[in-house]
């Protein structure tokens, strides 16, 4: 191991929030598994424990292991966070079907003074409806995704670590409406996925494609971060940005595309049997 893995490692500590907020979210859904099991065993399958629990794994990797001290220091390694962020996280969480699970999971006096009242709210119900809408949550997405990849909005967040925690929820939670118009997971009403949903995704992975590629082909450091402090591991900051261009490129073309490749063969194939 070298001197600067092992500084970062030394100077990692354990994020108790953090920690205990995963811990926390991991026991209530859980909790909640365990008594809508009882009724719903077909659907509340190991597995989809399993996907959660591993979602929230994922999460604490990202921002809460000694990942993020590579990250502070390497832009290849901060994108490979954005993108279990952003792409990883999401899916493992809603396939795990979290919104029932997480309710029952509560003690009662809080789904019934809090969380309930809450759930009620006309209005609050309009907004989340509104909010998992295709093109809002493409939106949201996306924007957050270019927004905090400008150059100053970047570097500020590096600079000042409460802002650097705002952009990490920014992604997760446009992330999350993101995929939820894709998976949809119950109670949401199912809706037929027609041919526009592989619009929706082809077009996210055209704006991964267009700023991938510009970090990589631009032929100098975007972000002035990385010369004002310059890594302990002796990689020039062009050639890292290069490297996280091309994670991003890669790995984030394929979480859109696999999707949508298997939606189309689907979808092909419901085409077929319709004409039959």
């Amino acid at each position: 191991m070298s001197e600067a893995t092992q500084e970062i490692f030394r100077d990692w500590s354990l994020p108790v929030w953090l920690t205990a907020s995963v811990v926390l979210t991991a026991a209530i859904y859980f909790r909640g598994w365990l008594a809508i099991r009882k009724t719903r065993k077909a659907q509340f399958t190991d597995l989809r424990l399993a996907s959660f629990l591993m979602g929230l794994g994922v999460l604490w990797l990202a921002i809460g292991s000694p990942m993020d001290g590579f990250a502070d220091v390497l832009l290849s390694a901060h994108m490979i966070e954005h993108l279990l962020l952003m792409s990883f996280v999401p899916p493992l969480l809603l396939y795990g079907l979290p919104v029932v699970p997480l309710l029952r999971g509560l003690p009662s006096i809080l789904i019934r003074f809090v969380a309930g009242p809450i759930l009620r709210t006309s209005f609050l119900r309009r907004i989340g409806h509104w909010l998992v809408t295709p093109a809002v949550a493409w939106l949201a997405m996306n924007l957050a995704f270019l927004g905090w990849h400008v150059p100053g909005a970047y570097d500020f967040a590096l600079e000042h670590e409460n802002w650097h925690a705002v952009e990490h929820l920014c992604f997760l939670a446009s992330s999350l409406l993101f995929w939820w118009c894709i998976l949809r997971p119950w109670p949401a009403s199912k809706r037929r996925q027609g041919w526009g949903i592989l619009l929706y995704l082809v077009s996210a992975d055209i704006v991964n494609t267009l700023l991938s590629a510009f970090l990589a082909f631009c032929g100098r450091p975007v972000y002035t971060f990385y010369l004002e402090h310059p890594n302990p591991f002796q990689v020039l900051p062009l050639d890292d940005q290069v490297l996280g261009a091309v994670i991003m490129w890669v790995f984030g073309s394929l979480v859109f595309l696999v999707p949508a490749a298997v939606i189309a063969m689907r979808l092909a194939g419901m085409t077929s049997v319709n004409r039959i």
